[in-house]
C-alpha cells in the first residue's frame, strides 16, 4: 500500500486467567502482504512496546499457518477471524503512514494468557455428541458400505470443520447464560449421521440435541456462516436436524 510505513497492533493482553485485561500498542515495519501472525512474529523477536519500553512477548498460538489447524483464532478488529490467513492489507485501518489492527482473544472461551483461549468445553461437547464412527475391534472387516456421491460431497463439506471456535465466537446464543452447544457440533452431529455406520449412534446424539442445550437453542441468527473460514454449510445442518430430530420423536412416540 503507498506511503505505510508501519503497522500499529493493539493487543488485548492478560498475564493469566485471574488477572485483570490491559491494552498494550506495539509497531512493526510493513511488508506488503504481510499477515497477523508475520506481525506477532516481529513482536516476538524484539518485544519492545510502541512507548519504547522492553515487555514480554505477547502470548498466541499457531500450528499449520495454512488455516487447517484453528489453533490461531482470535478477534481481529472486532471480527473472527484465523490469524494466519488474515492479511493486514485487508484489514488494516489507516491513519496517516500506519495501519491500526486491534487483537483480542475470543470471548466465548476462557482466557489463558493474552490471545490463546481454552477450547477444550468444544472437544467436550463432541463426546456429548459422539463425534465418531463406532468401529467393531481394529481388525479388517474389508470395504464399507458405498456412499452415493452426493452424500459424500456434503460429508466433506462438514468435514472441513477445524473446531476453531469462530461459530460459537459469532453465536449471540452462545454465552454464559444459556447452555447452548453451538453450531460446531450440531454440523458434527450432521456430518456422522449421514455416515452408514455412524448413523448408529444417531438416537444417542438425537436425545442430546432435543435436550435443553440442544438445537432449541438455536436462535437462525445465521452468524455462524458468515464467519466459518472453511464455508460450511451449517444453517444446513440446523435445518435439516430440525427436521429428523421431528421425525424421529414421531417415531419413537407411535412405537410406544
Amino acid at each position: 500500500m503507498d506511503g505505510i510505513q508501519s503497522v500499529v497492533l493493539k493487543i488485548k493482553r492478560q498475564a493469566n486467567p485471574q488477572s485483570s485485561p490491559y491494552w498494550e500498542e506495539f509497531e512493526v515495519p510493513y511488508t506488503p502482504r504481510m499477515n497477523i501472525i508475520f506481525c506477532l512474529m516481529q513482536i516476538q523477536r524484539n518485544p519492545v512496546n510502541r512507548q519504547g519500553k522492553p515487555t514480554t512477548a505477547p502470548a498466541w498460538e499457531a500450528a499449520c499457518l495454512e488455516e487447517v489447524c484453528g489453533t490461531c483464532t482470535m478477534v481481529i478488529n472486532g471480527r473472527v477471524r484465523q490469524a494466519c490467513s488474515t492479511l493486514v492489507d485487508e484489514v488494516g485501518k489507516r491513519a496517516g503512514e500506519h495501519l491500526e489492527i486491534t487483537l483480542e482473544p475470543m470471548t466465548k472461551f476462557p482466557v489463558v494468557r493474552d490471545l490463546i483461549v481454552d477450547r477444550s468445553e468444544m472437544f467436550e461437547t463432541l463426546k456429548r455428541i459422539r463425534a465418531w464412527v463406532p468401529i467393531d475391534g481394529t481388525h479388517d472387516l474389508g470395504p464399507g458400505p458405498r456412499i452415493p456421491d452426493s452424500v459424500r460431497e456434503l460429508r466433506y463439506e462438514f468435514a472441513r470443520c477445524m473446531t476453531c471456535g469462530c461459530c460459537l465466537e459469532a453465536c449471540p446464543n452462545v454465552n454464559s447464560h444459556s447452555g447452548f452447544i453451538g453450531p460446531a457440533a450440531l454440523g458434527q452431529v450432521r456430518l456422522f449421521n449421514l455416515h452408514p455406520v455412524g448413523a448408529t449412534l444417531e438416537d444417542e446424539r438425537f436425545d442430546v440435541l432435543a435436550g435443553p442445550d440442544g438445537l432449541t437453542g438455536c436462535g437462525n441468527a445465521q452468524n455462524c456462516v458468515q464467519v466459518c473460514p472453511k464455508e460450511i454449510p451449517l444453517t444446513r445442518a440446523i435445518a435439516e436436524l430440525n427436521r429428523d430430530i421431528t421425525i424421529n420423536r414421531l417415531r419413537k412416540w407411535l412405537a410406544k
